[in-house]
């Protein structure tokens, strides 16, 4: 009874206000209502007999009983929905909302479509009313252009993220896009097509399907028999749900829902299931293995509770899907926004619009009936600013007015229903636990966390499909070769023939693609001009912009080129390499002094020298052997250092610094003639090469011309990375100019001092050239690849091919087979000089230097101190000049002279051993001058004694 007297109000109001508008009043009025009404009037605009519109409907019914029977909410004010059936068209869209203008509604629900919702949003916007959609998921529908669209569900922008994370989690690249040809499906695929880019993924092929019932069996047929012939075997179906079965019916008859084929749809296929289930079995049928999306609203015990009243109200006959539960929310945010507008000392008003009487003047359209919601904008910044826990979770806009944590489920149809495989969430990607869960963690996006349960695909198979083959329809991949004029070993074109080639290269690309698990359709398409190599920069950017499908040949994985095609497992190891002439070194009659060089040699016979004297200081005042006239003690020195070299130096060592000394000194001796002996060994019994290029560095160092081969990424590195000047570089087309250049030399025209190439030609080259040689190590690491355009999914079978062929050994074989060498490149050759330097000699040399500063170190100490201790006899008229002098010649003659033996009896015994040998020797009539000389010591010990 109160429905009917608020529903009798209503028109009375109805009628008043449009008699008003039609010209009883001749300057714009206004209809004002207490600031808290009775009834509120709102409106919907949505297709009634539509999968989401016969479930928004009930929804919506729902939702105004439920807070119309809640005081809480409104405060007794009660709400009155209006219907409108826009029947999916734009034009009974846009005049359902025009009537909807002329009467005192202040929102809108809906619409359904989003080719209404562009329509009727520019109405909202002059008119004020706030548009509620639960329904339009077209990305570009924005706020900035439409400030009173507001959209109560998820945008398909984030609907096209968690597709092109599926495609890309499961390693596709293409996929094959399938929509509804109006605005939900192209900015749809817009949307799409902008994700899948940012996972480096693209939509091969777009098929757009006319909306409406326009399209016909047969019309979808001839299209899919198209998209059967294609590549990718990935197809996304955005579309509506007629159009939709529709599609999958013909796929499933053209046996394109086997094995092989992957199908995902949009949250279109969900709400059909969860509203429509059970579907009958051959509509079942034709949708087995499909992925499906559908928005995520997380479990409550009052969305439990919502379900339990919906199957009360349909007996079963129906089921809620997400778009029901967002209608039904979206009241309740009317009804929480009118709340706070009405808190806020909102009226509701409406007033005319003066531009609309001027655009009207002189017709009969009636458009001043049209009135403007004078607090529009406060009601729409409540809806904005609304928030609460609703069936759908919990309803709050961003800053972009979008709803928060947008989410996914996804679900894979399998018999007579679906299961849910996993989830998708702006989060944190894709997860097997609810999103809800995530929110408290911090986001983790790493690979090894996107996980998703095991999917049945189409076909009842397990296995991921490989989301691609080759397009059936006749076409064949279009390989570029390059014509090579030079070491045709590699690739060469068979003559008379246009598109047949042999070579190493040929025969590994054939081998890999034997391999492949499936056939792979092909023809080569030479490249370059047959008069000079090609450059295969050009070649590779033909793979990049599609002149060719793929490129096979020598052609060298760089950096450049990684940046524009991708490359395949290399095939062979190739870097740069320096090659220049060389000549033999030959023994001569002074090979003994090529061992070590010129320093060394100084350094040695300097360090003779220096042991020489350090020995004869610290032996001189103790040991008779090192006493007697300059002359002989000078003679002594040289002799003594010198016989050390060969251990058969006669002089015995009697101080104990000074033995410390020499057995330093003969474990330097040692090691230098060790080494010097060996040396000396290699120099007179191996043959030795010499050159004046060193290396790369060298090379690089010198202003002296340098040879490349034409096409090659020498040239590119040498200039580029290495900063050598072009002027430098030479162009030499084949082996033979290799070599003449390089037996010209730098100082002729048209020579090089060197010639800078990849290692596998250079082997080739030095097989028949024996003069020259491989100079230092290779200084840049690459090799071969086939080259095929970006994201291809065959450059990786293909790299999987090649190393089946590396562990199998066929690799090898056809390297051998092409690539064998003459004995000419197996000669060890050395072209580092063998001789001995300094540095590997400067630890002895110091070890012994600081032997002989700490020997002659404490034994200056020994004589200071015995001079400070000496007591000279005073003299008072000294002069402190004569006094020093006196001092230093005390100091020389304390060196010079005989040190006194000990007391010791030890020491005493070791002197008289000494004379009773040399008494013994005087008596066989052994150096008697050395008897004189003993007589004279053992008289002068006596004496002092």
């Amino acid at each position: 009874m109160m429905l009917c007297w608020s529903f009798k109000m209503n028109l009375f109001w109805f009628f008043l206000l449009l008699f008003l508008y039609l010209g009883v009043f001749s300057f714009g009025s206004s209809n004002n209502v207490s600031s808290r009404p009775a009834v509120v009037n709102i409106g919907a605009i949505f297709t009634f007999d539509s999968t989401i519109g016969k479930v928004a409907k009930l929804a919506i019914q729902e939702a105004v009983k439920d807070v119309n029977s809640n005081f809480s909410v409104l405060h007794g004010t009660k709400l009155f929905v209006k219907m409108r059936n826009s029947n999916c068209s734009g034009f009974d869209g846009m005049v359902q909302a025009l009537q909807f203008m002329e009467t005192d509604i202040v929102a809108i629900i809906g619409p359904q479509s989003s080719v209404v919702a562009h329509i009727i949003s520019h109405v909202a916007n002059e008119l004020q009313v706030p548009l509620l959609s639960f329904a339009a998921t077209d990305p570009t529908l924005s706020s900035l252009q439409f400030p009173f669209f507001v959209r109560t569900t998820r945008s398909d922008l984030y609907q096209m993220s968690a597709v092109a994370q599926i495609v890309d989690h499961y390693g596709w690249k293409e996929v094959i896009a399938i929509f509804i040809d109006d605005d939900y499906g192209r900015n749809g695929m817009s949307a799409l097509d902008d994700k899948l880019a940012e996972r480096r993924c693209r939509i091969s092929y777009k098929l757009g399907i006319p909306p409406g019932p326009g399209a016909t069996r047969g019309d979808i047929m001839d299209l899919l028999v198209n998209v059967a012939q294609l590549e990718s075997r990935v197809i996304v179906l955005h579309v509506n749900p007629d159009s939709g079965l529709m599609i999958l019916s013909v796929a499933h008859y053209l046996q394109m829902m086997g094995d092989g084929f992957v199908w995902i749809a949009t949250d279109w296929l969900s709400s059909l299931l969860d509203s429509a289930l059970p579907l009958p079995s051959e509509t079942m049928d034709t949708l087995q293995g499909v992925l499906v999306l559908r928005q995520h609203t997380p479990d409550s015990d009052r969305k439990r509770t919502f379900f339990s009243k919906w199957n009360k109200l349909t007996g079963g006959s129906l089921g809620l899907h997400s778009y029901g539960l967002y209608a039904y929310d979206s009241v309740w945010l009317v009804a929480h926004a009118l709340d706070a507008f009405f808190n806020q000392g909102g009226i509701i008003s409406f007033s005319n619009d003066s531009r609309i009487k001027s655009v009207e003047k002189g017709g009969s359209l009636h458009l001043e009936a049209m009135s403007i919601f004078d607090d529009g904008p406060l009601l729409l910044k409540n809806v904005l600013q609304s928030t609460f826990l609703g069936l759908t979770g919990p309803i709050k806009f961003d800053s972009e007015r979008s709803l928060v944590l947008p989410a996914y489920d996804i679900i894979n149809v399998l018999g007579t229903g679906f299961r849910r495989i996993g989830y998708w969430c702006n989060y944190s990607g894709l997860s097997t636990v609810p999103p809800e869960m995530l929110y408290s963690k911090p986001p983790n996006r790493s690979s090894a966390n996107q996980q998703l349960y095991s999917v049945i695909w189409p076909g009842e198979t397990l296995s991921k499909p490989r989301g691609w083959v080759f397009p059936n329809n006749g076409k064949q991949l279009r390989i570029g070769v390059p014509i090579r004029v030079s070491y045709r070993e590699f690739v060469s074109q068979v003559q008379g023939t246009d598109n047949m080639f042999k070579g190493f290269c040929i025969d590994v690309f054939i081998a890999a693609v034997n391999l492949l698990p499936y056939a792979v359709p092909y023809r080569f398409i030479p490249f370059g001009d047959g008069q000079k190599n090609p450059s295969y920069n050009e070649l590779v950017y033909s793979v990049a912009t599609g002149v060719f499908d793929a490129a096979v040949g020598d052609i060298a994985i760089v950096t450049n080129r990684t940046k524009v095609v991708d490359f395949s497992q290399p095939y062979a190891a190739s870097g740069l390499v320096v090659v220049a002439p060389f000549k033999k070194l030959n023994s001569s009659a002074w090979a003994f002094l090529r061992p070590f060089t010129a320093r060394m040699w100084v350094v040695t016979a300097a360090s003779f020298l220096v042991i020489g004297i350090v020995v004869w200081i610290l032996e001189h005042r103790i040991n008779d052997e090192f006493r007697g006239p300059p002359k002989k003690q000078l003679i002594t020195i040289l002799w003594f250092s010198i016989s050390t070299l060969f251990f058969a130096h006669r002089e015995n060592t009697v101080s104990t610094l000074g033995r410390l000394v020499l057995i330093i000194w003969l474990f330097v001796v040692l090691i230098i003639n060790s080494s010097y002996t060996a040396s000396l060994t290699s120099i007179l019994t191996v043959q030795h090469l010499s050159s004046p290029i060193k290396g790369i560095e060298s090379l690089k160092n010198s202003d002296e011309p340098i040879g490349y081969q034409v096409g090659s990424f020498a040239e590119h590195y040498l200039s580029e990375e290495l900063g050598i000047s072009k002027s430098r570089l030479i162009p030499l087309g084949s082996p033979q100019a290799y070599a003449q250049a390089l037996q010209l030399g730098p100082k002729k025209a048209g020579g090089v001092a060197a010639v800078v190439d990849e290692r596998l030609y250079v082997e080739v080259f030095l097989s028949s050239q024996c003069k020259f040689r491989v100079i230092g190590q290779e200084f840049t690491k690459s090799g071969w690849g086939f080259a095929f355009p970006r994201d291809s999914p065959l450059a990786v079978d293909m790299s999987t091919a090649l190393l089946q062929l590396s562990e199998n050994g066929d690799l090898q074989r056809i390297y051998d087979k092409w690539l064998r060498q003459s004995s000419c490149t197996l000669e060890s050759t050395e072209l580092e000089s063998d001789r001995l330097h300094l540095k590997s000699f400067w630890g002895l040399f110091l070890i012994c230097g600081i032997a002989c500063f700490i020997a002659l170190f404490i034994y200056f100490l020994q004589i200071l101190n015995k001079l400070r201790r000496a007591d000279p006899t005073p003299c008072v008229s000294t002069s402190p000049g004569n006094s020093r002098s006196r001092q230093l010649r005390r100091f020389l003659s304390l060196i010079d002279e005989k040190k006194d033996p000990s007391n010791s009896g030890s020491k005493r015994k070791k002197i008289v051993r000494s004379f009773s040998d040399n008494d013994k020797d005087d008596k066989l009539g052994r150096n008697p001058e050395k008897k004189q000389t003993e007589m004279t010591n053992r008289s002068e010990i006596n004496s002092n004694n």
